[in-house]
C-alpha cells in the first residue's frame, strides 16, 4: 500500500475515533514517505502535518516515536522547522486528535495530573527535529546558491530570514547562523551582488 492509502485509512479511523490505530497507520505511512530539500509543495505535506498533530495530542511518547521517522524521510527545511513551531505551541497528550471535539471530562483528568507543559525546543524528542531543520537549511542554502539567477535573490533571502528563525531556537543559533553566512560569503563571494544584499539584510 502506498503513503497516500495508509494516510487516507489512517484519517478514516481517526474520523471514527480510533486514535491507536490512527496512530499506527500514520506511523506506517511516514517510513514510506520521502521528502527531498526542494519539495516544499509535496502531496503529502498535510498529511505529514497531520500525523504530527497526532502524534503530539496522543502524548509525548507517541511523538517521540514519529520524530526519527520525520528526521529520516523530511529533508524540506520548512516542513520540519513548520511542525517544530507548531509541536512546540502546546502541551502533547492535551489536545483532542484533529477531528475529534475536546470533552470536559478529558480536560479535568488532565488538570489533576498537573498542569502539562509544552515541550522544550531544546530537549527530546523536539530536539533531533531542531537539529534536522537546521541541517536541512545549511544543505539547502547551498544547494540553492549552486544555482542561483539574479531574479532568485530576493526569494533567497526570504528564505534565508526564514531559516534565520529557526536557526534562533537553539541555543548555539545566533553562531550557527553566523557561521552559515561566513562559510556563504567566502563560498560565494564571485556573486557581489547576492553577497551585498545578504550583508545589508543579516549584517
Amino acid at each position: 500500500m502506498t503513503s497516500h492509502q495508509l494516510f487516507v485509512i489512517a484519517r478514516f479511523m481517526d474520523h471514527r475515533r480510533h486514535l491507536p490505530r490512527a496512530y499506527k497507520l500514520a506511523t506506517l505511512a511516514m517510513k514510506n514517505v520521502h521528502l527531498a530539500y526542494n519539495q516544499e509543495s509535496h502531496p503529502a505535506i498535510n498529511d505529514i502535518h497531520w500525523a504530527c498533530v497526532l502524534s503530539h495530542s496522543l502524548g509525548k511518547q507517541e511523538l517521540a516515536n514519529l520524530v526519527p521517522l520525520l528526521v529520516k524521510n523530511v529533508q524540506c527545511a520548512t516542513v520540519l522547522s513548520d511542525i517544530l513551531r507548531r509541536c512546540s505551541m502546546t502541551a502533547p497528550g492535551m489536545a483532542a486528535s484533529p477531528s475529534v471535539d475536546h470533552h470536559h471530562h478529558h480536560h479535568h483528568h488532565h488538570k489533576r495530573r498537573g498542569v502539562a507543559k509544552p515541550l522544550a525546543i531544546d530537549r527530546p524528542p523536539l530536539r533531533a527535529l531542531l537539529d534536522a531543520a537546521i541541517a536541512a537549511y545549511i544543505s539547502t542554502t547551498h544547494s540553492r546558491l549552486t544555482h542561483i539567477s539574479p531574479r532568485h535573490y530576493g526569494d533567497f533571502i526570504e528564505f534565508l530570514a526564514k531559516a534565520r528563525e529557526t536557526f534562533m531556537l537553539a541555543m548555539d543559533g545566533t553562531q550557527q547562523f553566523a557561521q552559515l553566512l561566513e562559510n556563504m560569503k567566502v563560498a560565494y563571494k564571485g556573486k557581489k551582488k547576492l553577497m551585498c544584499l545578504v550583508k545589508e539584510r543579516f549584517g
